[in-house]
């Protein structure tokens, strides 16, 4: 029973990092999404960068709640379910 508790530990430890990786990855795309959307605008030339980094911050608040952040949740759900499935089918069938 030890093995298998400290065999859980350690995977939900290896999906805890690639879920901060996959996050920070997302959320730096998205920042320069937003950076390159507002540089491409011809109307914001000239204008100060404090306006720049306004729309950057509003556009990151709209991403913090959209479905793509919570996506990432997935990074947890998939693999414990196909661990889940593989363990019954090998010992139940």
């Amino acid at each position: 029973m030890i093995p298998i508790i400290r065999t859980a530990v350690f995977g939900f430890a290896i999906l805890t990092v690639v879920y901060l990786l996959v996050s920070i990855y997302s959320r730096s795309v998205r920042r320069e999404k937003l950076e390159k959307r507002w540089d491409g605008e011809p109307a914001n030339e000239g204008l100060p960068r404090s306006e720049r980094d306004a729309f950057v911050e509003a556009g990151m608040q709209a991403y913090r709640g959209s479905l793509r952040r919570r996506l990432i949740v997935l990074v947890y759900i998939i693999p414990i379910v196909v661990v889940g499935l593989i363990i019954y089918l090998v010992d139940y069938q």
